[in-house]
């Protein structure tokens, strides 16, 4: 019978630590950039990130020294 107890007090509080969570995630903003510096801001780390994924993606190792360094010189 404690077993039992225990077990749905468990999941009981299982069960509202995931409520908060939803609730936490679905009251945050969806936020966009509405400024000019906000938005070169993102475009700068959007290019840095597809560099970085050219550099070190999977195939990197595979490349001759020079072909895979996208970077400006």
């Amino acid at each position: 019978m404690t077993s039992v107890l225990f077990l749905a007090s468990f999941f009981g509080v299982l069960a509202a630590i995931v409520g908060v969570l939803v609730v936490v995630l679905l009251r945050r903003p969806s936020s966009t950039t509405e400024n000019v510096d906000g938005l070169l801001i993102e475009q700068q780390r959007r290019i840095q990130a597809y560099e970085d994924r050219q550099n070190y993606g999977p195939g990197a190792r595979n490349r001759p020294p020079g072909l895979g360094d996208s970077h400006r010189r």
